[in-house]
């Protein structure tokens, strides 16, 4: 990791021109800079989320934030890699502390990606997809995805560190999409380069408040706007499970946040941990 010191103890600036961490810090909201505990862009990191998590929790109900767009060791689900070389994308982490473990700690990703999605809405970037259980879609292809982590650092209070990757500029084929997914930009998506800066910031406005309101009311207040966002949904799917394949339709998501597939037995079944190896055809128009 690199960087040089700015004026404000524990940050550090952007060497390349492409992010502005002083720009970032200053141009975020009310509620996000009120909860802010740290801020640290870097010119060069392995990974925003490893260093959260190997970093001071913050104090319960505050934030601290890591950036880059420059990752070079960047993880996904799984044990997965999340390829982002420089100026190629934006990996944003957010590490909060919850007072306590919120209930349907597992849906907490759905909640950050619905999230992200409406602050992409917000910018012009408008239509962004989720694909459960933690991809962003648009036009059918990959634009990012969604790492959470948690962590008890003392008695009942539990922190979590979300990382968010996007493509911002994928051209010379800077990323190697793998297992023949395919991959889109936000310049693409959006028609028009989006400004960094103020996409970083508005992200972190978005996250903080997914967390606060996560804190108090859980998935249940968010459960209502996951269907207009939901790439699955009406796609037939094919999931690897822990010790067996399951096929059906995508029906939606339970109060939970578990994937909920329908098999057509009758009965939907529940998946809370699997990974979705072929989808099939569009969904249904409503």
């Amino acid at each position: 990791m690199s960087g040089s010191c700015c004026s404000n103890p524990g940050l550090h600036r952007l060497t390349m021109t492409s992010l502005d961490g002083d720009a970032i810090r200053a141009g975020v909201g009310e509620l996000a800079a009120s909860r802010l505990a740290g801020f640290e862009a870097f010119a060069e990191i392995d990974s925003t989320n490893s260093y959260l998590m190997h970093s001071e929790a913050p104090a319960i109900g505050a934030i601290r934030v890591a950036l880059t767009d420059n990752q070079t060791a960047g993880r996904g689900r799984h044990g997965r890699t999340w390829q982002s070389p420089a100026g190629s994308g934006l990996c944003l982490s957010v590490a909060y502390t919850f007072g306590r473990q919120p209930r349907d700690l597992a849906a907490l990703t759905l909640a950050l990606g619905l999230g992200v999605a409406e602050t992409l809405d917000g910018l012009g970037a408008e239509g962004v997809q989720l694909k459960w259980p933690n991809d962003l879609m648009a036009d059918d292809s990959k634009l990012g995805g969604i790492l959470t982590e948690a962590q008890a650092p003392s008695r009942g209070a539990i922190t979590v560190v979300t990382g968010i990757g996007i493509n911002l500029d994928l051209r010379e084929g800077r990323l190697d999409s793998g297992l023949g997914r395919k991959v889109i930009d936000l310049e693409r998506f959006a028609g028009e380069p989006l400004e960094r800066n103020k996409l970083a910031a508005r992200l972190i406005d978005g996250i903080c408040e997914t967390f606060v309101t996560y804190e108090t009311s859980g998935f249940e207040a968010f459960a209502a706007r996951w269907p207009r966002r939901d790439w699955l949904l009406g796609r037939g799917l094919t999931i690897s499970l822990a010790q067996e394949q399951l096929t059906g339709v995508g029906a939606g998501v339970a109060e939970d946040g578990a994937l909920l597939v329908d098999t057509g037995s009758g009965a939907f079944s529940r998946v809370t941990s699997g990974t979705i190896v072929s989808t099939a055809f569009a969904r249904a128009a409503p």
